[in-house]
Formats: C-alpha cells, sequence, structure tokens
C-alpha cells in the first residue's frame, strides 16, 4: 500500500509539473526566426560577401537579444548552414504556434549604387522592383527535390504566375505591416551607414505558407560596396540585430504587454476569407518612406474620454455588410476603415472582465485569433496601458 500510495503522490507531482511547464509555455511570446538561403544555397555573393552567412549571423544575434526576455521563446528554421526548403520554413513557424514569423535577407542587384533596407509583407503587388524581389526569393524553390509537384506547378520565374499566387485571404495583413513598420523605424535610427527604404508589398512563397504576422525583410544591398561591407561587419550585424530585435519587442509590447503574453490574447487578427483584388495599396500608420498609405480612423465610442475594449475578429481588403449572418452570429459589429483595408470589431465596453466574456464569446463562434483592442479618447491604445 506504501508503495503505490508512494507512486500516486510521485505520479501527481510529475502531472503538477507537466502542467506548470506547459502554463509558463502558453503565456511565452513565440518568434520564428529565418535566416535565408544555407548550405549549396549561397543567396547573393559580392566581392566574398556571402549572403547565406550573413543572414544567418544576423538571425543568430536577434535571437540571442530576444532570448535575454524571459517572457519570449525564440525558434530558429536554421541555426546552421543548411539547406531547408521554403515551406518547410513557414512549416516549423506553424508547427511552433509562434505569434510571429520574421525572415532575414540581403538584397543585391546589377546597379552596384542600389542600397537601403525593404521589410516586406505578403500581398500582390505590379512594382516591378517588388515583383524581382519575390522572384529572386521564390526562385529557391527550383533547389529542391520535385519543387513542381510539391509547389503546384508554380513557376518562380514568371513574372505572370507571381502576381498569379491565390492568396485566398492574405490574414493577419495590418499586423503584418505594424511589424515591418517597426522594422524599418529601427532601421532608420541606425543613420547613414544603412539607408532605411520602407515598408512593401510582394508574393513571397515563404510568407505565403505561414499562418501568423510575418515579414521578410531585406536588410540592405550586398552589391553595394559601402552597406555590404557594413553587412559584412561584426559591427554592422549587432547594429543591424540590435535594431530587429527591438522592432519585435516593441511589437510584443503593444500587442501582449511587457509582462508577457495574456493568455486571453492568443494571435492577432483572424481573417474573413475574401478574395483580395488583384493589386493594392496597403495602409499603415503615417511614417515617412513607406509605401503604405494610412489608416483613417472611424471608431465611434460613446464616450470618447473614457476606456473601451472591444473584440477585434478579422481584417479584410473588402467591405462586408455589418449583419450577424456575415459574423457567425455575432451582433453589435463595428467597424474601422482603412484605405482598402476594414477591421471588425465585436462588442464594446468600459468593463476589462466583460471584455474578456466577450472575447471568449467571438472564440465561441469561430474566431479563434481573435483579440482584446483598446481605445482611449477615440485613439487606440494597448490593453496593458487601458489596464493602468
Amino acid at each position: 500500500m506504501y508503495i503505490i500510495n508512494k507512486f500516486k503522490l510521485q505520479f501527481a507531482f510529475f502531472l503538477t509539473i507537466v502542467s506548470f511547464v506547459s502554463y509558463g509555455q502558453s503565456n511565452l511570446f513565440r518568434v520564428t526566426l529565418d535566416a535565408g538561403h544555407g548550405d549549396h544555397d549561397f543567396g547573393a555573393v559580392y566581392s566574398g560577401r556571402v549572403e547565406k552567412n550573413i543572414n544567418l549571423a544576423i538571425v543568430l544575434k536577434v535571437g540571442k537579444l530576444l532570448e535575454q526576455n524571459p517572457k519570449i521563446d525564440v525558434i530558429y528554421t536554421r541555426k546552421t548552414d543548411v539547406f531547408i526548403g521554403l515551406e518547410e520554413r513557414a512549416n516549423i513557424a506553424n508547427r511552433a504556434d509562434a505569434h510571429i514569423f520574421v525572415s532575414i535577407h540581403c538584397n543585391a542587384n546589377k546597379n552596384t549604387a542600389a542600397d537601403g533596407t525593404e521589410t516586406y509583407v505578403m500581398g500582390m503587388s505590379k512594382v516591378a522592383s517588388n515583383l524581382e524581389a519575390a522572384k529572386k526569393e521564390n526562385s529557391v524553390i527550383t533547389l529542391e527535390k520535385d519543387y513542381k509537384q510539391k509547389y503546384g506547378g508554380f513557376d518562380p520565374n514568371s513574372p505572370e504566375a507571381t502576381i498569379g499566387i491565390d492568396l485566398m485571404a492574405e490574414e493577419y495583413l495590418d499586423n503584418s505591416i505594424t511589424l515591418a513598420s517597426k522594422v524599418e523605424e529601427g532601421f532608420a535610427s541606425l543613420g547613414k551607414k544603412i539607408r532605411h527604404g520602407g515598408v512593401k508589398q510582394a508574393p513571397f512563397m515563404v510568407l505565403h505558407k505561414a499562418y501568423m504576422p510575418r515579414v521578410l525583410v531585406e536588410t540592405g544591398f550586398l552589391s553595394n560596396p559601402v552597406e555590404g561591407e557594413v553587412l559584412n561587419s561584426e559591427e554592422g550585424q549587432i547594429e543591424v540585430a540590435r535594431a530587429i530585435a527591438d522592432a519585435i519587442i516593441n511589437y510584443k509590447n503593444e500587442y501582449f504587454g511587457n509582462g508577457g503574453t495574456d493568455s486571453d490574447m492568443d494571435k492577432p487578427s483572424q481573417k474573413i476569407s475574401v478574395k483580395p483584388a488583384k493589386d493594392s495599396s496597403l495602409p499603415a500608420k503615417p511614417k515617412p518612406n513607406l509605401e503604405v498609405p494610412v489608416i483613417k480612423k472611424s471608431v465611434n465610442n460613446k464616450d470618447s474620454t473614457a476606456v473601451i475594449f472591444k473584440v477585434q475578429l478579422s481584417a479584410s481588403i473588402k467591405k462586408v455588410e455589418l449583419t450577424p449572418s456575415n459574423f457567425n452570429g455575432l451582433k453589435d459589429i463595428s467597424i474601422e476603415s482603412g484605405v482598402n483595408l476594414y477591421k471588425y470589431m465585436y462588442g464594446e465596453t468600459s468593463n476589462y472582465d466583460e471584455a474578456k466574456k466577450l472575447l471568449q464569446e467571438a472564440k465561441s463562434k469561430g474566431y479563434s485569433s481573435a483579440y482584446l483592442i483598446a481605445f482611449k479618447n477615440g485613439e487606440k491604445i494597448s490593453v496593458q496601458e487601458a489596464l493602468k
């Protein structure tokens, strides 16, 4: 009997430890870092500057900075010089249920005067330079075995095929733009060492397959003698890595608070499944040198001086009628409109506990990625700030 009771106590203790670890992990902000290229896929190579090596060096530095925060869990698609297919890179992030996916690359151009960073979000584009960047990165799939069957006959060298990628719904577009904007703001702080180029949009296959807010960062041009040497230097990589890490932390703090993720706020912004237009301008906060227009607020709060909580359900480039049938039976739907982007919100309350009940109701209706947002004086603020 003593042995049986002892076994029961040990087993109960084991379950307690497992539950504690699982709970702790669930409250971590999960970041997947992707170092572009690898092994026989060298990427851009100019005057001894090899993209695959620089990408990996920067990713490892970004990861080291993020890992100093106990509330951040870093997942790497690669930490050594190995080759990983584009779809598998995205799947690594998907399996980890990451909150964001950041793919890091270097740019190159036959015109060696070309310079500047570029941070891309997933989407359609007819801009020639954007398509060229996507074609260059998407061409990596030709190094994968049976890529034609694996990617459904997709031809990365055909602009028509690139434009023709069926996005279904660009899920997480708004959040991706916010993250991209923060990365570019970080690059702007580097001064003249690397010129920041702004947020752009292009159909990158590695982003297309990742189901969370995601960006692809071109940290500068290896083909540019000055910028290339900055990226190839230890000092330059540290500065670039710090800018990216700070942007990720700022994004985390804005959406998930300083103390780690709220268990009620899983992953932001679920999208309504509607087909987008062939090409569209993207909305973002007004920042210099960004290629995206400004979102115009249209939130009607009953008392603009009070803190108001709402549940953000989805974002769509198509305007949808605010009828319950379009929102799985949910009533009291409001809309925030921008240029070719509409954000749909459910409910409105100044009581945080009531807001959490609204969030759970939205999730029970199928909006598993819904999350809470807050407004004060008619302006959006973080939930953490609202709670203060």
